[in-house]
């Protein structure tokens, strides 16, 4: 009978030591791997299971056993949420800590490229900045910028028209604008990127198309006179007013005589221009040239598209700029008045 017993007692320690290393086994499973300070990136893509998953974290040295981390993800009910995407974790991390990872996404942060293009800039100030900015290289940008086939795929490139004045085929295309690209982008994903937020900000206005019918515009015509506005007026309030003066001097067959038209073709902008700069030789030259340039002059913001499309109707054909450090205009309807204003502004600076 005691031998009976014994044999009993016997088993139940073994039965209990099974218990313990086996529970110590699990426990050991399931613990956290060693600490490193260096993280461990890997890619879970789109589709890939949570088995798939739980495998991948074991392959990557991130968890001791994929086998209980799958068991404890259905006892918790969890997997069901887990994000695709680049992650990086650090060894040592508990699996709760793995989960909500998964479960919120916290993927690793591409390097990107970011740059802002203040809006008025030409494209040889944008590939300036570019180059300065270490985005790309200006030489680079600037050969693509004549070559409008490449970007085809966007429909505004087909706006412009075939014209051999022109001294930069897409200027006036590219919006101005903050941009973040992946790190590596090349100067033709820059265009296309820049190409198409202009592309996206006219076809945003209410009514665009029947709006550039009524003033019977093309859209490289609206881009050309934004562009001048844009370059012409600095106080924002003033851009729909000046839009008109622009489209009542080409309603008279005025010339523009716009200092910007002029300003464009030096390779330095002036503070004053000076009356042999004014006889400068190009189509561009509003001075010399009745109508519009041949194309845009400047990268022109949202405000001066949408003044150019809706311009303030008034019957002023002059204007002028104050000299009073405000930037702002004093406006005529004759050349009599026009001259009475230039005294105004000249009186304002003193």
């Amino acid at each position: 009978m005691k031998a009976k017993y014994f044999r009993r007692f016997i088993i139940l320690i073994v039965i209990m030591v099974v218990l313990a290393g086996s529970a110590l086994y699990v426990w050991q499973s399931m613990r956290p791997v060693a600490s490193a300070s260096e993280p461990v990136i890997f890619t879970i893509d789109k589709g890939t299971g949570t088995a798939q998953i739980a495998d991948k974290l074991e392959e990557n040295g991130l968890i001791r056993n994929s086998f209980f981390f799958k068991v404890y993800l259905k006892l918790n009910n969890e997997g069901s949420n887990f994000k695709a995407g680049t992650y990086a974790f650090v060894p040592g991390q508990s699996y709760k800590e793995i989960i909500t990872s998964l479960n919120n996404g916290d993927v690793q942060k591409e390097e990107t490229l970011k740059f802002t293009i203040p809006e008025g800039y030409t494209l040889k100030q944008i590939a300036e900045k570019l180059d300065t900015d270490g985005v790309t290289v200006n030489k680079l940008f600037m050969d693509m910028i004549n070559q409008p086939e490449l970007f085809q795929d966007i429909p505004l490139v087909a706006e412009i028209p075939d014209n051999p004045d022109y001294l930069f085929k897409l200027e006036g295309y590219l919006f101005p604008e903050t941009y973040e690209l992946k790190k590596g982008s090349t100067a033709e994903d820059i265009i296309i990127r820049m190409l198409t937020e202009m592309q996206a900000k006219l076809d945003a206005i209410p009514d665009f198309e029947a709006k550039l019918k009524a003033r019977g515009l093309t859209v490289h015509e609206l881009l050309t006179v934004a562009s001048l506005i844009e370059r012409e007026v600095v106080v924002p309030e003033e851009r729909p007013l000046v839009a008109g003066v622009i489209y009542n001097r080409l309603e008279k067959n005025m010339r523009l005589e716009m200092d910007a038209t002029v300003q464009y073709l030096l390779d330095k902008q002036k503070e004053r221009l000076l009356y042999k700069d004014l006889e400068v030789k190009s189509p561009y030259n509003t001075y010399r040239n009745a109508g519009l340039p041949p194309g845009p002059i400047a990268s022109p913001s949202l405000s001066a598209i949408e003044a150019a499309l809706s311009p303030e109707a008034s019957d002023y054909l002059f204007y002028v700029t104050k000299k009073d450090g405000s930037s702002e205009h004093l406006f005529a309807k004759t050349y009599e008045e026009h001259l009475e204003n230039i005294e105004k502004s000249k009186e304002s600076a003193e």
